[in-house]
């Protein structure tokens, strides 16, 4: 069953808003990033931008660059997956920030089918790949209350 456009519009601006209270758990200073993954009106997954487990939490070198070990929200949220008992085949992932190239390969790579997120990334070829992959994209830069 598919929900009506209005209705749609309802939920993913709902999860958009649960994906943003998710990335302030980010201890980045240069960018808090949160991701959800839903599916059959279901979270099954969430995370947001930071160190490998067992690592400092600072994101950060002296100079302010992010370190290279540091793993996107998206990226996060699929690696849970992998240790549960779910799959993001047909699932929706919800993201603050739209994703790069390398995260776009894996979220195409799980199965998701839709991706909805808020900001855009500085570099677009994330979503170009997506939707020559036949991904559907939604931006909604505009969350109602």
């Amino acid at each position: 069953m598919e929900y009506s456009k209005e209705k749609q519009l309802r939920y993913d601006s709902a999860y958009l808003k649960m994906a943003l209270e998710w990335s302030k758990l980010s201890h980045c200073t240069r960018k808090q990033v949160g991701a959800l993954i839903v599916k059959d009106k279901m979270i099954i997954s969430d995370g947001y931008n930071g160190t490998p487990t067992g690592y400092d939490n600072c994101c950060e070198d002296e100079n302010g660059e992010t370190h290279w070990y540091v793993l996107h929200a998206e990226a996060n949220a699929l690696t849970k997956i992998a240790k549960s008992n779910h799959n993001a085949n047909g699932a929706t992932l919800y993201l603050t920030l739209s994703p790069c190239r390398e995260c776009s390969k894996l979220i195409l790579q799980a199965g998701i089918n839709r991706v909805v997120y808020i900001n855009g990334y500085k570099d677009a070829s994330g979503l170009d790949f997506l939707a020559a992959s036949g991904i559907e994209l939604s931006q909604i830069d505009s969350l109602n209350e």
